[in-house]
């Protein structure tokens, strides 16, 4: 009981330092970076940053800087493209995710070993815990960041179609591609809108749409999005019409989305059966057949 007590209680404490050590470049919104790095805002005031920001940020710098002594570059690049496909860059690179990951393993391990010390003098068992708790910290902490690449991939998947409509309504308009791409930015608030937004950004800075859209596709492995810009760069090299481009694969991305709601709603009655089996089934059985019992025992049936 006592062991359970203290992973709680640890596990409390790491995920609330993750969550703010991974916030801490909260106080602007990624267009907000993206035009600051244009020259076109000024930085925010130190004073007025957030604590992580202010004292975490440069602690795991000072750790990272070991890191990035001891790690190759060629085994940095996994990490720093999960942390792309999560939306961090610009937050953390590899070496500082590594210095916050191993960071947050140890306190995990110290929080376990001080509180299963505490009043017991099984230090070797205290001990044990400890190293289960700074592999729970460093394993969470990559967990928690292919979680965060999932979520934004999810929303890619299901709001490509919608974005896709409206690209496409705005084109037949009569905008050019580029202004339907900012009207979409105007409207679309999620991960597609930053990233589009990206993406004008590089165009206006002299870099080719292609070589944008291309580096857009890289980022996510999201086959819909992989799919729709290999379309777009095909329209602009043959000089297709982009309008029919973008209703045809507003027509596809539709009925993909369809086709995975459908396959969500038959796995539905297989991902039921877990709790009926063991929970709900159990409860029915003792209501239904708990008084039966009961009647049969006092009658001295058994």
């Amino acid at each position: 009981m006592k062991e359970i007590i203290v992973f709680t209680v640890f596990g409390v404490v790491y995920f609330s330092i993750l969550g703010i050590a991974s916030h801490s470049s909260a106080y602007e919104a990624p267009h907000e970076r993206i035009t600051r790095a244009l020259g076109r805002m000024e930085a925010p005031v130190e004073a007025s940053l957030p604590f992580a920001q202010r004292v975490l940020k440069p602690l795991f710098n000072r750790v990272a800087a070991l890191f990035s002594r001891m790690t190759p570059k060629d085994k940095s690049s996994p990490t720093t493209k999960k942390l792309v496909a999560a939306g961090l860059a610009g937050q953390w690179d590899s070496n500082e995710w590594k210095a916050l990951q191993f960071g947050l393993g140890i306190i995990s391990g110290t929080i376990v070993f001080v509180l299963l010390s505490l009043g017991s003098p099984a230090y070797l068992k205290s001990l044990g815990f400890a190293l289960i708790g700074v592999l729970f910290g460093c394993v969470a902490t990559d967990s928690w960041l292919k979680a965060k690449i999932r979520s934004r991939q999810t929303e890619i998947q299901d709001t490509l179609p919608d974005v896709l409509d409206l690209l496409t309504v705005s084109v037949e308009a009569g905008l050019g591609f580029d202004a339907a791409l900012l009207k979409v930015c105007e409207k679309q608030r999620g991960v597609l809108g930053q990233e589009f937004l990206r993406v004008l950004h590089e165009i206006k800075m002299g870099r080719p749409r292609r070589e944008a859209l291309r580096d857009m596709g890289k980022r996510f492995e999201v086959d819909e999005l992989r799919s729709f810009i290999s379309s777009l760069v095909q329209a602009d090299q043959l000089g297709i019409s982009i309008g029919g481009v973008l209703r045809n694969q507003a027509g596809q991305m539709r009925q993909k989305r369809r086709q995975r709601s459908e396959e969500k709603a038959q796995k539905a009655p297989i991902k039921m059966m877990i709790p009926l089996v063991f929970f709900i089934f159990p409860s029915i059985f003792i209501v239904t057949l708990g008084p039966v019992i009961l009647s049969l025992i006092e009658s001295k049936v058994f």
